[in-house]
């Protein structure tokens, strides 16, 4: 692991460069416990699992339903949930049809190491397409007098919703770093009204770049944006090594005016492995050729190029998705090849 998440720079920069410049089989393979063959058809309507309003997820779920139908005439409802973690479980439980997850979720759920799984294996996941990098940043009320990580300590700080990258990790991290806070658990938008009311000086934020709900505060509030270099940072990729090192522009937000160290994590789309097929690959195709629709929903898709996929090499795709990156040239690793793979 650790070895292949020093490899993740090296990926995300050359993609950076890169960003400048009915059914073939008839069925599916085996679904959940029982073993049994799900010959599930082409679907005429999903669920888009994202997370809470004012993140980025609900925000590019809506630019996926609008791609689901257009492109393919599939109706896409867009639903609110806790995030990652709970995406994960969603999926797993074939309660919804795509999901939006980080790495480190996906990870821990499909090997059942993370304490959130309780050692149950989310096994029936695959992954599908790439989408962008989430970094952890914080935010404090200029009048709060914090302007760095150890301010925190001991405070009342924000730090997203419970199943999310934000609500799952922010408070790890606080803990790996002795920061002893006290964590709200709540939404980006709930977040962004407490803090615009005054009711929360501080939050600790994971989500694609720029969040809206930042946006928001900074135009009512002055605000001091600080993230995670240094000694604390390295400890905390020691810890977990699902996250890399990242820069935030300084012309991020309106009111920043300096880059900002911290850590990141990359976002993958979800789906159950016995997701049919052709509408995988169908997906994951338009996906990469209308790439400019997923950009007008939310500047952060401009990362969701098809190289980006290389980035996991370790948990299996879809073999929807494996079809359509072997059919445009991508190399993917052998990891990601799932059991059900017979091509």
């Amino acid at each position: 692991m650790k070895q292949h998440w020093k490899r993740v720079v090296t990926v995300l920069t050359g993609l950076s460069l890169l960003i400048l410049a009915a059914c073939s089989s008839g069925e599916t393979q085996t679904s959940g416990d029982s073993g049994e063959v799900n010959y599930k058809e082409y679907p005429n309507t999903v669920k888009v699992g994202t997370a809470s309003q004012g993140g980025t997820y609900f925000i590019v779920g809506g630019g996926l339903a609008s791609l689901l139908e257009q492109e393919l005439d599939v109706t896409a409802n867009v639903e609110v949930t806790g995030g990652p973690v709970h995406n994960m479980q969603l999926v797993q439980a074939g309660e919804q049809d795509v999901g939006f997850v980080t790495l480190g979720p996906a990870y821990e759920g499909y090997t059942g190491t993370g304490e959130w799984t309780e050692g149950k294996k989310l096994q029936d996941v695959r992954i599908i397409f790439p989408m962008y990098t989430t970094p952890i940043h914080w935010w404090a009320l200029e009048s709060s007098g914090v302007t760095k990580i150890e301010d925190i300590k001991g405070q009342r700080v924000g730090v997203g919703p419970a199943g999310g990258t934000s609500g799952t990790y922010v408070p790890l991290i606080h803990e790996v770093l002795g920061l002893d806070t006290d964590n709200v658990q709540a939404g980006a938008s709930d977040m962004a009204s407490q803090q615009m009311d005054g009711q929360l000086d501080i939050i600790g934020y994971a989500a694609g770049i720029p969040i809206s709900a930042v946006s928001e505060i900074e135009v009512q509030r002055k605000l001091n944006f600080f993230g995670l270099d240094g000694e604390k940072r390295d400890k905390v990729i020691e810890e977990f090594p699902y996250f890399f090192p990242f820069t935030i522009p300084a012309d991020t937000y309106e009111t920043l005016d300096r880059d900002i160290e911290t850590i990141a994590m990359f976002n993958f789309g979800i789906v159950r492995k016995d997701t049919n097929e052709d509408f995988v690959y169908d997906l994951v195709k338009s996906y990469h050729e209308k790439q400019d629709v997923m950009i007008q929903t939310h500047k952060s898709m401009k990362e969701a190029v098809a190289e980006a996929i290389t980035i996991n090499e370790d948990i299996p795709l879809h073999p929807g998705a494996i079809k359509y990156y072997e059919e445009i040239g991508i190399e993917l690793p052998e990891s990601v090849y799932p059991p059900e793979w017979n091509n």
